[in-house]
């Protein structure tokens, strides 16, 4: 009887766990989306790879060296975000356990005066037998030392929970100081690394001067440039609307199953509440017939089975609080790691964006000519190497590497065929199928990719045609 209705519960919890989503199961589902528009994000790269394969000039031999620096730095921030999400944790964890110190003191104590109590009061089973007193002042005693024994269990179950949740605790707080040591050493090695880079980098440039001088003033490789970013937006917007579709395939199928699993669980939900009526009233039924039968001697066995049921009741709490803690950690890490792309899709731009570094020098203006011939597609924005880059809207980050002619070079979906354009960055912090909110910080400003002075070229695309960038920024 009692094990058809914990089943029909477990069943009953299942299926309203299953209706909606839950945190881990829409955390799986946005890695499988980024793992997927990586994959073909990939794909397009290898296809610009291949068409630039017979090319060989100045700008191409930069693309490991910034490459590298690039991906180091990324490396650096993302060490620096878990070293801080641990620092977090450990101050966290060294609060908990000055509360359970205190708490164990205090429960301590409550047992001392008990047993204390006890003591002064002589009051013993032997003594109370052997006392000589009425028959009825010895049950008196006898029942009152009942009490006292059960508050005297509960007390000790209530100091044992207190150490092993300090001892728990504590183990958790060696674990993340062990953890800080080891991401400390890392980001020494990768910091090392990154300086063998940057001098690698210089090298690079010395010796290639010659020809990147040549090269900026060739319209000719401008116009390759300009065509060569074109072609990467349109296999992009490509990209983009195959995601969208098999997002939204997934998305169908996924609401069906809600309304399948929705229309199980209530048929569930009426079985365990017809279920629960029925043990409801046997347990009455039972319960009548134990109160008619019972003896002096089976309400001390009863006793003795209630100690033992909150002995396993105050077991299973304090397993249900470390398994809640633990979960609310990783909840929060991958709140942290892995975002969702909202409901409906991103919505495109607006205007008065923020600009996306916090100079607003504009070195070269959409539209105008360009010393070296052409037009300029977006701006060029002045501002010191190493500056935030700074996502001007929320978005998809759907491109990630390095172009030439525009070093490492970063491209953010905002939804409605609007995409912006972050190039000659040092360093990209972000990958391809994160999802970034407004003023989230995406890059570094440099000169990679062979330009002179470090700065910021951004531009708006919308249907792959580029855009004025400042109709949407803030004036």
């Amino acid at each position: 009887m009692r094990r058809a209705l914990g089943c029909c519960a477990l069943l009953w919890a299942g299926l309203a766990c299953a209706a909606e989503p839950s945190l881990t199961q829409k955390q799986a589902d946005a890695q499988t989306q980024r793992t997927e528009l990586r994959a073909r994000i990939a794909s397009l790269q290898d296809e610009i790879d291949r068409s630039e394969s017979s090319r060989r000039d100045a700008a191409s031999q930069l693309k490991a060296s910034e490459t590298a620096i690039s991906a180091s730095n990324r490396r650096l921030a993302e060490l620096a975000e878990r070293q801080r999400a641990a620092e977090r944790e450990l101050k966290d964890l060294g609060a908990q356990i000055v509360e359970q110190k205190q708490q164990l003191t205090v429960r301590q104590h409550e047992l001392g005066e008990q047993m204390r109590a006890q003591y002064a009061g002589g009051l013993s089973p032997w003594t109370a037998l052997l006392s000589g007193d009425n028959p009825q002042a010895i049950g008196r005693d006898l029942r009152y030392l009942g009490y006292i024994t059960q508050a005297q269990a509960d007390a000790v179950i209530a100091v044992n929970l207190a150490l092993d949740k300090l001892a728990r605790l504590q183990a958790r707080s060696e674990e993340q100081t062990q953890k800080l040591a080891q991401l400390a050493q890392e980001t020494t090695d990768e910091k090392s690394k990154l300086e063998e880079q940057k001098a690698e980098h210089q090298k690079v440039l010395k010796r290639i001067e010659t020809e990147l001088q040549a090269q900026r003033g060739q319209a000719a490789g401008l116009k390759q440039n300009d065509e060569r970013l074109g072609k990467l937006i349109s296999g992009l917007e490509v990209a983009i609307a195959k995601q969208r579709e098999a997002a939204r395939i997934a998305e169908e199928k996924r609401r069906a199953e809600a309304a399948r699993l929705a229309e199980a669980k209530r048929r569930a939900d009426v079985a365990r509440k017809a279920e629960q009526a029925r043990q409801a009233e046997a347990a009455r039924q039972a319960a009548l017939a134990e109160q008619k039968a019972r003896t002096e001697a089976d309400r001390q066995v009863a006793e003795q089975v209630r100690l033992q049921v909150e002995r396993a009741r105050a077991e299973a709490r304090a397993k249900e609080e470390a398994a809640a803690a633990k979960a609310k950690t990783e909840a929060a890490a991958a709140a942290q790691t892995v975002r969702s792309e909202p409901a409906g899709g991103f919505q495109g731009l607006g205007k008065r964006n923020p600009y996306p570094v916090s100079s607003n020098d504009i070195l070269g203006r959409f539209g105008a000519e360009r010393p070296e011939g052409g037009l300029w597609r977006g701006i060029v924005l002045r501002a010191p190497q190493g500056s935030p880059i700074k996502a001007i809207a929320a978005g998809r980050v759907v491109y990630a590497n390095w172009l030439s002619g525009f070093g490492n070079i970063m491209i953010v979906d905002h939804g409605a065929k609007y995409l912006s354009v972050y190039a000659y960055n040092q360093s990209l912090l972000k990958r391809v199928g994160d999802i970034v909110g407004a003023g989230d910080t995406i890059a570094t400003v440099g000169a990679t990719g062979g330009q002179v002075e470090s700065g910021l070229y951004f531009e708006i695309r919308h249907q792959g045609v580029p855009v004025n960038p400042l109709l949407w920024l803030r004036r």
